[in-house]
């Protein structure tokens, strides 16, 4: 979240803002960016609130999506409730900006969106028949092509995690038929790449041609989990999750021994093997 670092919002003024619950999408709506004015305001509003930018804030917003990501994962509607808040707070902020520099507003977030979706779905909101919603991402590409300055590639944006941009960049050039027929040769250019990063191990190289041949190796992974229709990056982030259950049983099984830092290694794997046994046999696998 955006750091609150200027504190508490007095109660006082939060029953001038909201003096009664919202009883409508819209009054909510419009009590939020009433709220985001008042922050805004160069008289009367936050310091910390009126020097933001559009670069200063984005850093959060991206934060903002990945934790209501994380929240659904963790399947608690509580934290996915209030996640979204924040997310929805970014998008306000982020029109509050445009709205204050005279380029858009929030009602013009709102309306191009809505006409994109209403675009995208002809066979909903037009003569069109179910058949034609498969024409998705034909009319995506359409769209892009229409923006793009150069090339396919243009709009795929920088400030995605890289493994999901990789994934992205391999989808766009797969669409001129840049990409492997199926999987196996995505599997033999993995080892071709590891190899290489081995090569450059045992050669002893510098971190610069270490990390070129790194990069190479976590891009073909990219890859196969496209082919295998599996986000790569959804992938590492629940791996990371099943890692951080198992660690914290660790710590656990060690306090409980009155065990405290640096352990070997075989102590530390059998309590690893612990901790994934308890995990198949509460999954029933």
């Amino acid at each position: 979240m955006i750091p609150l670092n200027r504190g508490p919002v007095p109660l006082v003024f939060a029953k001038v803002l909201l003096p009664t619950m919202p009883t409508s999408p819209e009054s909510a709506l419009s009590a939020l960016l009433d709220l985001m004015a008042r922050l805004r305001d160069r008289e009367s509003g936050c310091p910390w609130d009126q020097e933001q930018g559009f670069e200063t804030i984005a850093p959060y917003t991206i934060e903002e999506a990945y934790e209501v990501a994380d929240a659904i994962a963790r399947q608690n509607r509580d934290d996915l409730r209030e996640e979204l808040g924040d997310l929805l707070f970014q998008v306000v902020f982020h029109a509050r900006i445009a709205e204050e520099e005279g380029s858009f507003s929030f009602a013009d977030v709102a309306d191009t969106i809505t006409r994109k979706m209403v675009a995208r779905h002809p066979h909903v909101f037009g003569g069109a028949t179910a058949h034609d919603a498969a024409r998705w991402e034909d009319m995506k590409a359409d769209e892009r092509a229409a923006k793009a300055k150069d090339g396919l590639l243009d709009d795929v944006p920088l400030a995605l995690p890289a493994l999901l941009r990789a994934a992205k960049l391999q989808k766009r050039a797969a669409r001129i038929g840049f990409d492997w027929p199926d999987l196996l040769p995505v599997l033999d250019k993995l080892e071709e790449e590891i190899g290489e990063l081995k090569a450059e191990i045992t050669a002893g190289s510098g971190p610069d041609r270490l990390e070129d041949e790194l990069g190479d190796v976590l891009f073909v992974l990219a890859n196969i989990g496209r082919h295998l229709g599996v986000e790569a990056e959804t992938a590492l982030r629940s791996t990371n999750a099943k890692f951080e259950r198992r660690f914290r049983h660790i710590e656990r099984r060690l306090a409980e021994q009155g065990l405290e830092g640096r352990q070997p290694l075989d102590r530390l794997d059998a309590l690893w093997d612990e901790a994934k046994a308890i995990e198949r046999v509460s999954s029933g696998k």
